[in-house]
C-alpha cells in the first residue's frame, strides 16, 4: 500500500472504531445515566434505541448520496453532525434532551459509516489489497466493541457517564481535522444531478419505521399495536420505494443492482451474521455480571480475549481468502460461529469464566472476522465505479437491521425462558436458549454460504484523484 493510502485507511479505520465504540460504550453507562437523570427503565432503552433507529434508517440513503455528492464531503458532514450531537449528550439534563442527542448522533454515524466504507472501496482495488484493508476495518470494529465495553466501565466509574459522550467530541474533532488532508474526493461522474428525492424519503422512512418496530418488539411484544402499526407502515413505504425505483429515470437504488445474486446473498448473510452475533456481546456481558458476579469493568475485560482474537485473525483473512477461496473461508467462518454459540448454550449457573466464556469466545473470535470480511468482500466485489457507496450502504443496512432484529428476537427468547425469576439458574436457562437459537441462525448462514457464486469478472478499481488533488477539491 502506498503511504497516502495507509494514512487514509488509518483514518477510516479509526472512524469505524469510534462508531462501534459509541454503540458499545453507552450500554455500560446506561445505569448511571438513569440514576442521575431520573430516567425510567423504558426511557433508558431509548437512549440506545434512538441511535439505532436513525443509524439503520439512513444508511442506504447515505451510501447513495455519497456516490452522487462526494464521499469525502458526506464523511466530513457525518462527523460534523456527530461531534455537536455528542457534546449535546454530554450536557443533557433530562430524558428528552439526551434521547434527541442520541438520535442526531445516529444521523451523523450513518453519514460517516456509509461514506467511510465507500471511500475504502474506492481506494483499494478488488483483490488482495482490498481484502487486507477490509480485514483491518473488521479488526478495528472488533477492537471498538471491546474498548467500548471496557472504556464504558472505566470512564463511568472514574469520570462519570458524561465523559463517554465527551470522548466522541475529542476524537471526532481530530478526525475532522485530518479528513481534508488525508482523504481523496470521489464521486460518480455527474454526481449531484437528478437525485431521487421520493425514493430517498420512502426508503429512509421505511427502514426507520422497520428499525423502530423491531426495537419496540423487544419491549412491547411482537403482537402489540405499537409494533404492528409501524411494521405495516414500513412495509407500505418499502413497497412504494420499489415502485418508485422501477419508474424514475435516475433511481436511488437501481433495481438491477438488487438482482445480482452475489450481492443479494452477501447482504442476507451479513444480516444473519449480525443477527446471531450482536446480541451475543450483550448476553455474555449480562451472564458475567448477573450470574458470575463480575463488576462492570471486569465484565468488559472478559470480552477482551474475543476481541483480540478478532483483531489478529481479521488481519490475516486476506491470506486465507487468497489460499482457500472466498466461499470456503466464508463457510468456515459461519461454521465456527455456530460452534462457538452452541458451546455458549451449555453455560452453567455455577460455571466459571475460563470454562464457560473464554473457550467458546476464542472460537467465536476466529469465526467472526472470517465471516465479516468475506461477506463485505462479496457484497462489494461487483460494484461499479458509480456504485461503491450504494453497495456499502446496502451491506451496512443489512447488518444494522440484522443487529436490531437479533437483539429483539434473542432477548425475547431469553426472557420467555427466564420468566419472572431473576435467579442465576433461571437467567442462565434464558441465555442458553438464546445462544442455541443464535447457533441455528449461524448454521443456516453456513449452508447458504456454500451456494455463493462469485462473478466471472470483477470491474477494475474506481479511479480516484490523488490525495493532493482530492484535498484541494
Amino acid at each position: 500500500m502506498a503511504s497516502h493510502r495507509r494514512l487514509a485507511l488509518a483514518l477510516l479505520a479509526c472512524t469505524q472504531f469510534l462508531l462501534i465504540l459509541d454503540t458499545a460504550i453507552i450500554n455500560v453507562a446506561v445505569p448511571s445515566i438513569g440514576a442521575e437523570l431520573g430516567i425510567s427503565p423504558s426511557g433508558l432503552s431509548w437512549v440506545a434505541n434512538a441511535y439505532l433507529i436513525t443509524f439503520g434508517g439512513l444508511l442506504l440513503f447515505s451510501g447513495r448520496a455519497a456516490d452522487l455528492f462526494g464521499r469525502r464531503k458526506l464523511f466530513a458532514a457525518g462527523l460534523a453532525v456527530l461531534v455537536p450531537a455528542s457534546l449535546a449528550g454530554a450536557l443533557a439534563d433530562g430524558a428528552a434532551w439526551l434521547i434527541t442527542a442520541r438520535a442526531v448522533q445516529g444521523v451523523g454515524a450513518a453519514l460517516a459509516a456509509a461514506s467511510a466504507f465507500a471511500l475504502l472501496l474506492t481506494l483499494f482495488a478488488d483483490g488482495p489489497e482490498r481484502h487486507k484493508a477490509l480485514g483491518i476495518f473488521a479488526a478495528m470494529a472488533g477492537a471498538g466493541g471491546a474498548a467500548g465495553t471496557v472504556l464504558g466501565g472505566v470512564l463511568t466509574s472514574w469520570l462519570g457517564w458524561r465523559s463517554t459522550f465527551a470522548l466522541n467530541v475529542v476524537v471526532g474533532v481530530v478526525l475532522i481535522a485530518c479528513t481534508w488532508r488525508v482523504l481523496p474526493e470521489a464521486r460518480e461522474e455527474g454526481g449531484g444531478r437528478g437525485f431521487d428525492i421520493s425514493g430517498a424519503l420512502t426508503v429512509t422512512g421505511g427502514l426507520g419505521l422497520l428499525a423502530y418496530a423491531l426495537v419496540n418488539a423487544g419491549e412491547a411484544g411482537w403482537t402489540a399495536a405499537t409494533t404492528l402499526v409501524p411494521a405495516a407502515l414500513a412495509v407500505l413505504l418499502l413497497v412504494a420505494f420499489a415502485v418508485i425505483e422501477s419508474r424514475v429515470a435516475q433511481p436511488l437504488v437501481p433495481l438491477k443492482v438488487l438482482g445480482r445474486p452475489t450481492l443479494r446473498l452477501a447482504n442476507v448473510l451479513g444480516g444473519l451474521a449480525q443477527m446471531a452475533l450482536f446480541p451475543m456481546f450483550f448476553l455474555v456481558s449480562l451472564y458475567m455480571q448477573a450470574v458470575l458476579g463480575f463488576e462492570p469493568v471486569a465484565g468488559g475485560l472478559g470480552l477482551l480475549p474475543l476481541s483480540l482474537v478478532v483483531v489478529v485473525v481479521a488481519g490475516a483473512t486476506d491470506r486465507f481468502i487468497g489460499r482457500f477461496g472466498l466461499r470456503t473461508v466464508m463457510a468456515a467462518g459461519f461454521v465456527l460461529i455456530a460452534a462457538g454459540l452452541a458451546w455458549l448454550s451449555a453455560l452453567s449457573a455455577h460455571g466459571s469464566f475460563t470454562d464457560d466464556v473464554l473457550a467458546p469466545s476464542i472460537v467465536l473470535g476466529v469465526g467472526l472476522p472470517l465471516a465479516a470480511v468475506t461477506t463485505n468482500v462479496a457484497a462489494t466485489m461487483d460494484a461499479g465505479t458509480d456504485e461503491v457507496g450504494l453497495a456499502s450502504g446496502l451491506i451496512n443496512t443489512s447488518q444494522q437491521i440484522g443487529s436490531v432484529l437479533g437483539l429483539a428476537v434473542l432477548t425475547a427468547v431469553a426472557s420467555a425462558r427466564t420468566g419472572t425469576s431473576d435467579g442465576p439458574v433461571a437467567l442462565t436457562s434464558g441465555f442458553q436458549a438464546a445462544f442455541l437459537v443464535a447457533a441455528a441462525i449461524s448454521a443456516v448462514a453456513a449452508l447458504l454460504s456454500l451456494t455463493l457464486r462469485t462473478p466471472a469478472a470483477v470491474p477494475p478499481a474506481p479511479a480516484v484523484e490523488s490525495v493532493a488533488e482530492g484535498a484541494s477539491g
